[in-house]
């Protein structure tokens, strides 16, 4: 290669970037021309791997992310609705945990707790990774570990979840699914598509196009992300020291679109409009904005969507069992939310109710070498599965943390390794469960104060409805720091004029008194708010939020700060 010592561009030839010029002036460059501090020579150094001992506990970690996925819709957790042969499958030679809670919701805050490890809720809505953090793939990567993500999850590749799959060391998108852009017109022949007509969403969707273009059941996005999870297993069992593989399925989230023969598995309604986007709404049956067959039928389309990722969920198992990677091998199951379907007086979707057990209280199974299956009963939630991953390959996350290691569960060491869960929306109520019940903490005077912390000024975009945004940071705005970090940060202080029309904003719940439910009440129909366990729940929350420093006005706006006391 040509040297370039005198260049004042750093250029090595043309069309080659300034960098590699640089690196070789450092290279061919005799050290009295060239001195660099050990910190700067440090930079250029590549990660060394750090080879697995025999014995040290499982080579490889699988983690499969369903969407959306009702646990008590499965036959792991005692449900006969629908049918899931390969869940019921992997539930038995795995771990079943049945006190496992989603923490950040919804599905970006969810993504932002299991690949970063720290609750997103108390400081923003929505987000990519912040300047301050990093994803556990970039702390694999400085020991040696390959990892690849694979995904039909659209929200991993737009603005306010762009960069999380920078930092694997591969990925594969697989397009066409729900809002991804991937077509721009229908396909005006629609010849062999197996996609029915369908009825039309509250607003136009990229699938609606996209989904014309499907000619075979595995060209739907969940079936060619599990196909494809499987090949890579095929292809790269063996091939790596060790490995982390990240399969993000969107399934068995809406669109609840399938073809034959799943579309009328569970209903017979050939005559009526397929419905696949389901309403946002605390009763969309009672306002009239569906039909109680149409709720029926949106039920059994979701238990469609849901048998069919199971059966393509079979593929990636079979791989599994046909590469002879379940005795290195972790594989754990798990899923960010679930979805209302017509729980909880009638609600669908994620629309502003406070976060029920339908919601919130979500399955996770851990196939884990040594490890007997059966069931456990420790209290667990998202930023453990990070913690869990660091701790099994030896990352150290250098930003702060929220997660509890779930190794010495599996390893049977221990019954526990935590005591309480806080969870919630943005804005909204804030939860915190322990062993024996939930407290919903409301806001009794509206959501404020609150403000957004963020570096990076962005959320989940709404391509229908391009003026939908949070507001920009004003001159209210100002530098703080997140717990644990030198980096500066804008905080955004929100008002209710400067609150923003948006889902996250605009959803507020209509709780307007705090909840309280006993463990063993799963239905969570009996509120026993105002009862002498009430003041044990109100101080939990007030410790929990106080030994992670959580901002103070998340204390005030839920009315447990003291008086006086800073924001």
């Amino acid at each position: 290669m040509a040297k370039h010592r005198e260049s004042t561009n750093c250029q090595v030839d043309s069309g080659f970037p300034a960098f590699w010029g640089w690196l070789t002036v450092i290279a061919e460059s005799p050290p009295n021309l060239v001195t660099m501090e050990a910190r700067d020579k440090g930079h250029l150094e590549f990660p060394k791997a750090v080879p697995y001992e025999e014995g040290s506990g499982p080579r490889n970690m699988v983690v499969l992310l369903l969407d959306s996925l009702n646990r008590h819709m499965l036959g792991a957790y005692g449900s006969g609705e629908f049918e899931t042969p390969n869940l019921d499958r992997f539930a038995a030679r795995s771990l079943c945990f049945t006190r496992h809670y989603s923490a950040s919701l919804p599905c970006m805050p969810a993504r932002h707790d299991l690949l970063c490890g720290s609750w997103d809720f108390l400081w923003r809505p929505w987000g990519s990774i912040e300047v301050w953090e990093n994803n556990i793939t970039q702390d694999l990567r400085m020991t040696g570990v390959v990892s690849h993500l694979i995904t039909d999850h659209p929200h991993l590749f737009e603005t306010g979840g762009e960069n999380y799959h920078t930092d694997f060391s591969a990925w594969n998108y697989l397009r066409g699914h729900e809002g991804d852009p991937w077509k721009t017109r229908a396909d005006p022949s629609w010849v062999g598509t197996p996609a029915l007509p369908a009825a039309a969403g509250i607003f136009r969707r990229s699938y609606d196009d996209s989904r014309t273009y499907f000619r075979e059941e595995a060209d739907f996005p969940g079936p060619k992300t599990m196909a494809a999870a499987a090949e890579w297993l095929d292809h790269n069992a063996g091939a790596h020291d060790r490995f982390f593989l990240f399969v993000d399925e969107f399934d068995p989230h809406e669109p609840f679109d399938t073809p034959e023969p799943w579309t009328f598995k569970y209903h017979d309604q050939r005559d009526q409009e397929l419905m696949i986007w389901p309403p946002y709404g605390t009763n969309p049956v009672g306002s009239g904005a569906l039909t109680e067959s149409q709720a029926v039928q949106l039920r059994a389309n979701y238990g469609a969507k849901l048998s069919m990722i199971d059966h393509w969920l079979g593929r990636v198992l079979d791989a599994l069992d046909r590469n002879g990677l379940w005795n290195d091998t972790a594989v754990m199951l798990c899923t960010d939310h679930g979805h209302y379907l017509g729980e909880h007086g009638g609600a669908f979707g994620k629309p502003g109710l406070p976060v029920y057990n339908t919601l919130g209280h979500i399955p996770l199974m851990i196939s884990w070498p040594g490890a007997a299956p059966g069931s456990c009963d420790a209290l667990t939630t998202m930023v453990d599965i990070h913690a869990t991953i660091a701790d099994l390959f030896g990352a150290v996350p250098q930003h702060r943390t929220h997660g509890k290691s779930l190794r010495p569960l599996l390893d049977g060491r221990v019954d526990s390794v935590r005591e309480w869960v806080l969870q919630g929306y943005f804005g909204r109520e804030v939860n915190v469960i322990d062993l024996n019940g939930k407290y919903v903490r409301t806001t009794p005077d509206g959501p404020f104060p609150l403000s957004m912390w963020s570096n990076r000024w962005s959320t989940m975009p709404i391509h229908a409805f391009p003026r939908i945004a949070l507001p920009k940071p004003d001159d209210h705005a100002y530098l703080d720091h997140m717990p644990g970090s030198d980096v500066p940060v804008i905080r955004q202080p929100l008002t209710e004029e400067t609150y923003g029309a948006h889902p996250f904003t605009l959803a507020r719940s209509v709780s307007d008194a705090h909840l309280l439910f006993d463990a063993a009440d799963i239905e969570e129909t009996e509120d026993i708010a105002g009862s002498a366990r009430e003041a044990h729940y109100t101080e939990l929350l007030r410790h929990a939020l106080t030994e992670i420093d959580a901002p103070n006005e998340q204390l005030q706006r839920l009315g447990l700060a003291a008086s006086g006391a800073p924001g």
